[in-house]
């Protein structure tokens, strides 16, 4: 087990390398510059040459890369251009929001999608089944950002059941030791904080678990549908084992091999799309910042955020692979 940890990590070093070339390289060939973004609308020619050489920008291309690799490697991406405070800190203060926001879509997708998938299975050919395939593939084609202000325009505008933007209601006064405002309001006792903190997360919750859920309903089905008439299953109901016996142990158990695969991927796009998401509902976290970052052409911002994402994923994906081990006693990871 350890060496294959120890194998693992070296693995990630050339990947996150070859990431960081290609965002450093990416953002450098956009349309205009942060000298430009920074500049004001008469700025000369000097003008915007002076701001480039206090960021650094006038040395050889070589220089700016092996300067920001090293910064990197200590999560140093510089200071944003939109608040001149460190994007580490930027994102460190924004980044409970996201992934309180990641952390309930991704638990609404797996309450909703595991039974629909699995039920879908056992009733195949049926209506039911025909229902869940044509809502995952709806799921997975719908725009994140259309039906994130679909949502807010029925149940929100029109109906006024939940809130349309932010995370907490202005009104309430609230402590925010960790950053994640349920968890924040149930700690310390606050529960119209933490209620109203709920609300404010299901709108944005629906529109970014959407398309996971679907993708988890459709996978569930696919792989009960493989389990199901394995000889082990028909052994298992010749013994007249209970029906939940069988259910969970005999057949979500070894179906959830592909399930775990999506699962961790989907945690990363999942942190990855709030971007659209908290847009559109005003969510102050990571994803919103990150947006902003772009219109100005933040690139301290927009690098940091890339490589963050991209570690994440690293991260996600040896602990899916440690997994398997524990879901499935026939896999060992050597």
């Amino acid at each position: 087990m350890l060496r294959f940890i120890l194998r693992r990590l070296l693995q990630m070093i050339p990947l996150l390398l070859g990431l960081s070339l290609l965002i450093f390289a990416w953002v450098r060939v956009l349309p205009g510059g942060p000298a430009q973004a920074l500049a004001n609308e008469d700025a000369t020619v000097a003008d915007i040459a002076a701001i480039e050489r206090s960021l650094g920008l006038d040395r050889p291309i070589y220089v700016q890369y092996f300067e920001f690799l090293g910064k990197a490697a200590r999560l140093d991406f510089g200071n944003s251009l939109q608040s001149n405070r460190p994007v580490t800190d930027e994102m460190i203060a924004r980044f409970p929001a996201s992934l309180e926001l990641s952390i309930c879509a991704l638990l609404l997708a797996i309450l909703v999608g595991v039974p629909l998938g699995y039920f879908a299975a056992r009733r195949y050919g049926s209506r039911l089944d025909k229902i869940s395939v044509f809502g995952s593939l709806l799921g997975i084609t719908i725009p994140v950002f259309f039906l994130a202000y679909l949502l807010k325009y029925v149940f929100a505008v029109k109906l006024g059941w939940l809130p349309t933007t932010g995370r907490l209601d202005a009104r309430i006064v609230a402590e925010h030791p960790t950053g994640f405002y349920v968890l924040d309001g149930i700690v310390t006792g606050n529960w119209p904080a933490a209620w109203s903190a709920l609300n404010h997360l299901i709108l944005p919750a629906i529109a970014l678990g959407t398309i996971p859920m679907a993708l988890i309903a459709r996978i569930t089905r696919a792989s009960v549908l493989d389990v199901v008439n394995e000889d082990y299953v028909r052994t298992a109901q010749a013994k007249g084992l209970y029906a939940s016996t069988i259910t969970f142990r005999h057949i979500l158990r070894n179906a959830l091999i592909p399930l775990v695969t999506i699962l961790g991927l989907q945690l990363g796009a999942l942190i990855s799309g709030t971007v659209l998401t908290e847009t559109v509902f005003s969510f102050s976290g990571v994803g919103r910042f990150v947006a902003n970052a772009i219109l100005v052409r933040d690139y301290p911002t927009i690098q940091g955020f890339v490589i963050v994402i991209g570690l994440l994923y690293v991260c996600v994906n040896l602990l899916v692979d440690l997994a398997y081990g524990l879901v499935d006693p026939r896999v060992r990871v050597h």
